[in-house]
């Protein structure tokens, strides 16, 4: 297993939270056929959110938080959020 992700895996354990982070190769150790699987099972969700990330970081600047206030960040991600499913709603 990869060492820095073994604390992150721990605190998923000790606080019964589901592990959703991907294996991943290495030189020295392939992926086992459960891995792989378990990987797609978590990028079936994993991607729709990404998605949604990628594209707001290449195309609208969001590299940096807009507002020096949590509150005001998290009211404007959200309707971002909302806004971007909406226009995707709309192609649907």
């Amino acid at each position: 297993m990869f060492k820095p992700l073994k604390p992150n895996r721990d605190f998923l354990a000790l606080n019964n939270i589901a592990d959703g982070i991907m294996r991943k190769d290495s030189t020295t150790a392939k992926l086992a056929d459960y891995e792989m699987k378990q990987n797609k099972g978590i990028f079936k969700f994993r991607y729709i959110v990404e998605q949604f990330i990628g594209i707001s970081h290449l195309h609208n600047g969001d590299r940096r938080a807009r507002f020096t206030d949590i509150d005001k960040n998290k009211f404007y991600a959200w309707f971002r959020q909302a806004a971007f499913n909406f226009s995707r709603g709309l192609k649907i």
